[in-house]
């Protein structure tokens, strides 16, 4: 029988306390499962102000003070007493500092991100017993390791297996030589490990020192290689440690049967009707047609999702394959891209809608309603939404690349059960919708791969033994 183990996740972002992307799926749903398979997980973040703060009840467990270069700072962790999200959740708070409403987007986000992650090798340095993984996740915790390892106070630490999840490589978070006095007094041969082209480079670092490395995929681990913003010689030179765990869904969430955020529930056996309740409501709601195929997009309106192509794709879709489905589109972001999607509802009829904002109880509406959703990601690590769409019968049209390659098969392939294409263009989305309304068209087909696509599973029971297997391999 396998030892237990003690695991020790940090991270910016943790749902549903505070998310921002992904991220903070996967720090909310991995240490859980975690947790059933019979090991310790916790999790520890920033004390942000987010409304999850106040409503839970929590304790004091530890205080104390460190110091960010010349500033010291007092910070205070505190811990959910129920643990409500099936694990041990700790908020660290630094006043000035970490006691925000966003998560990202300040000025003094490099110091905000510093004094958190020395904070919890000071905090950690504390306890009687280390645990067995720390386990950082993206470019704000990963300087722990350099820490752990080279700075001369937390000596006794540098014996603990880290290891680096790197959920998207494009943020990196470096900053100047000149605020090197941020990291805790190091052992100044070290320097290399924490350069990059002439910064300090969190996520270089990380890499570089952490035991292991993962990415969420593993097609976005071998694109990284030639495709990370700066690093692909680093990914190159460090292969031998790096792996690819894809990410899984949180079925209690993400479950048409239950989901709290719907009112027509359904399952495999009664999805057609199910999925039509659910495609009349959201029809209703935002004028459309629900005799039409209903594609929908979910995200971020950033490049990197490939949203500033989403206007140039409806127009071409509505002139050179007819009027012949719905379009509707969840999101926030690029300000052009935002107006350009507003613009389009001045042609709409009955066939188009835009709802710039975030909605979580729209996005899961949206789900179980849809027939198709598009992806026309540029850079797409693991992607979740996919996984979220097919758990509601909603057939996925994506770019292939990164996760959506390891989780989207083609239906031209065999066992296939999804729509593919290669570029992210017009073109080539376009043509990918009118491949899907095509398959809209044949029923039998159409409905054949909304029972396949449901029965498919992107569970975290399977990607959980994944990281247990690796951690294993430092006992």
């Amino acid at each position: 029988m396998k030892t237990s183990l003690e695991i020790l996740h940090v991270s910016a972002e943790c749902y549903p306390v505070a998310k921002a992307g992904g991220l903070g799926d996967v720090v909310g749903s991995l240490p859980r499962f975690q947790q059933e398979l019979g090991h310790k997980a916790r999790v520890v973040m920033p004390m942000y102000r987010t409304p999850y703060l106040y409503a839970h009840d929590w304790e004091v467990v530890h205080k104390s003070s460190s110091n960010l270069g010349h500033w010291w700072f007092d910070y205070t962790v505190i811990r959910e007493k129920s643990n409500a999200q099936g694990f041990e959740l700790f908020l660290l708070d630094i006043n000035g500092l970490l006691d925000r409403d966003k998560v990202y987007g300040y000025d003094d986000d490099t110091e905000r991100f510093c004094a958190f992650q020395i904070a919890v090798a000071h905090w950690m340095n504390s306890w009687d017993v280390l645990p067995n993984v720390v386990h950082v996740h993206d470019h704000h915790a990963a300087l722990l390791p350099f820490i752990m390892q080279h700075a001369y106070a937390y000596k006794r630490l540098q014996y603990i297996p880290t290891i680096l999840t790197i959920h998207n490589a494009q943020y990196q978070g470096a900053f100047g030589w000149e605020k090197t006095l941020y990291i805790p007094q190091w052992d100044s041969w070290k320097r290399g490990l924490l350069e990059w082209k002439g910064t300090i480079n969190p996520l270089a670092s990380g890499i570089k020192c952490a035991w292991k490395v993962t990415t969420v995929s593993n097609s976005y681990l071998g694109e990284l290689r030639h495709m990370s913003n700066g690093l692909e010689p680093l990914f190159e030179y460090e292969k031998g440690k790096c792996s690819g765990i894809l990410n899984g869904i949180d079925y209690k969430v993400w479950n048409p049967q239950n989901d709290k955020y719907l009112d027509e529930h359904f399952s495999l056996v009664d999805a057609d009707a199910g999925k039509k309740k659910n495609k009349n409501i959201i029809c209703d709601r935002f004028g459309l047609d629900p005799q039409k195929p209903l594609f929908i997009f979910i995200g971020r309106l950033v490049g990197e999702k490939g949203a500033d192509l989403l206007p140039g794709m409806i127009v071409d879709s509505f002139k050179f394959i007819g009027r012949k489905m719905n379009f509707l589109v969840l999101g926030n972001g690029e300000s052009e891209t935002e107006h350009q999607l507003s613009q389009l509802n001045s042609i709409a009829k009955s066939d188009y809608n835009v709802y710039i904002g975030y909605n979580e109880t729209l996005s899961h509406l949206m789900y179980a309603a849809a027939d198709f959703i598009i992806m026309p990601s540029r850079v797409e690590p693991c992607g979740l939404n996919q996984l979220y769409a097919m758990r509601y019968g909603t057939i996925p049209v994506v770019r292939n690349t990164g996760g959506l390659r390891d989780t989207v098969i083609d239906m031209g392939e065999t066992n296939g059960y999804g729509i593919t294409f290669n570029n992210a263009s017009v073109g080539d989305i376009t043509h990918g919708i009118y491949r899907a309304v095509g398959i809209y068209n044949q029923k039998e087909i159409f409905r054949s791969i909304r029972q396949k696509i449901m029965e498919l599973d992107f569970s975290w029971h399977r990607s959980a033994e994944e990281y247990v297997s690796l951690y294993q391999t430092f006992q």
